[in-house]
C-alpha cells in the first residue's frame, strides 16, 4: 500500500479528464475504484473535491490517497480461464485499433460499489499496461449490443473523439409497450440527473427539465416504428442524436410507450404478462468514421430474450429493410 501522494499535472496532460489521467498514472486501479475515491473525497485537485470527468489544468496538484500496489491487485483480481473464454466469446469484430463486443444484458460496463464483474475488468484478458484495451463509450448495464474499445491509447483517443464530436451513428432496436404515435418522428427537450433514494448514484434517474435549469442538457432522439403487434407492443428503431444518460428510455416513456422490461422508466400501460420482463433495448448497429471516407459498420445480433419475443410477436428479421430504417433515422 502506497502513501498519500501529491502529483503536479504536466503540461502535456492539460485538458485530460481526471479519471483518464489517473488510469495512465496508475493503470492497475479500476475505473470503478477511481469513481468511488472521488465520491468519498479521497482524490482531490487543488484541495477541492472533484468528479471523475473533471478536466485538469497544467500545474494543478492532485492528491492521490494510499493505493494498493499493482502486484497485490493482480494476485487478488486475476481472471479465471472461464472469465477469459467468456469475454472472448463476446467479440464480434477486431482490427489493429479496436475490439467490438456484443455486450449481453446484465453485464455492467464499469464497476461500482456493488458491481465486481464488469466488462472493464474483463479487458485484462486482452493485455496489460499500454496493451490493455480502453473503454471509449458506455451502454447501460441492462442494454445489450455493440460496444467498442480502443486497443491503444492513440486508438482510444481517436474513438473517444469520434463519439464526443457525434461523428458516430448509433441505431438501437427496442420492443416498446404499445405503439408510438406518430410512427416516425423525433423526441426532444431537456433532461437532468436526479439523485436516487438516499443520494445513491447507482439509482440516479433522468427527468425532464427546463432550458437554463441547473444541470439541464438538450436531448434529441429520432425513431421509427418497424413493426406492430396490434396495440400490444411494437418494434421500434431509435437513433440518439445526442448522448444523454438513459436518453432513449426516457424518450419512449415520454411517448407513453416505455421499453418492455424497463422498471426504472415505466409508462401507464401494463406490460404484457406473457412476455419476458428483461429490458428489451439493443444497440444493433454502430457506424464509425474511417480515413477512406467509408464508414465501418458493426452490427450485433439480438440477444436470446429479444429474439424469442420477436418470434412471439411475429416480428420477422428477414423481412426488414435495414437500409430503409437508416434512411428514416437520418
Amino acid at each position: 500500500m502506497s502513501r498519500v501522494q501529491k502529483i503536479t499535472v504536466d503540461k502535456g496532460e492539460a485538458g485530460a479528464r481526471l479519471d483518464r489521467w489517473f488510469k495512465r498514472r496508475f493503470p492497475h486501479i479500476k475505473q470503478g475504484q477511481v469513481q468511488k475515491l472521488c465520491r468519498k473525497g479521497e482524490i482531490r485537485v487543488e484541495g477541492g473535491r472533484v468528479k471523475p470527468d473533471t478536466r485538469l489544468e497544467a500545474g494543478q496538484e492532485v492528491r492521490v490517497p494510499p493505493l494498493p500496489d499493482a502486484q497485490e491487485i493482480k494476485q487478488r483480481d486475476r481472471l479465471s480461464d472461464r472469465d477469459i473464454d467468456y469475454v472472448r466469446s463476446l467479440v464480434i469484430y477486431e482490427d489493429e485499433d479496436m475490439i467490438a463486443f456484443n455486450k449481453p444484458s446484465g453485464l455492467a460496463v464499469q464497476g461500482g460499489s456493488k458491481t465486481t464483474q464488469h466488462l472493464d475488468r474483463l479487458l485484462d484478458a486482452f493485455g496489460e499496461g499500454l496493451q490493455r484495451p480502453r473503454l471509449v463509450h458506455r451502454l447501460d448495464k441492462d442494454t445489450s449490443g455493440v460496444l467498442v474499445v480502443g486497443k491503444s491509447p492513440a486508438a482510444a483517443a481517436r474513438l473517444a473523439k469520434a463519439f464526443q464530436s457525434h461523428k458516430t451513428r448509433k441505431t438501437y432496436w427496442a420492443i416498446a409497450i404499445g405503439v408510438p404515435k406518430p410512427h416516425l418522428g423525433e423526441v426532444k427537450g431537456f433532461l437532468k440527473k436526479t439523485a436516487g433514494a438516499g443520494g445513491d448514484p447507482d439509482r440516479e434517474v433522468m427527468t425532464g427539465a427546463r432550458h437554463g435549469e441547473d444541470g439541464a442538457q438538450h436531448a434529441l432522439s429520432r425513431y421509427t416504428v418497424v413493426a406492430e403487434a396490434g396495440q400490444k407492443a411494437s418494434w421500434v428503431a431509435l437513433r440518439p442524436v445526442t448522448g444523454r444518460t438513459h436518453q432513449l428510455r426516457v424518450h419512449l416513456q415520454a411517448m407513453g410507450t416505455s421499453v418492455l422490461g424497463d422498471k426504472k422508466y415505466p409508462c401507464h400501460r401494463p406490460a404484457p404478462e406473457d412476455l419476458d420482463q428483461k429490458l428489451c433495448l439493443h444497440a444493433r448497429r454502430l457506424e464509425l468514421p474511417q480515413d477512406n471516407g467509408k464508414p465501418l459498420v458493426i452490427e450485433a445480433p439480438l440477444p436470446k430474450h429479444m429474439n424469442r419475443i420477436f418470434g412471439m410477436l411475429g416480428f420477422n428479421l428477414r423481412d426488414v429493410d435495414e437500409e430503409l430504417i437508416e434512411e428514416q433515422l437520418a
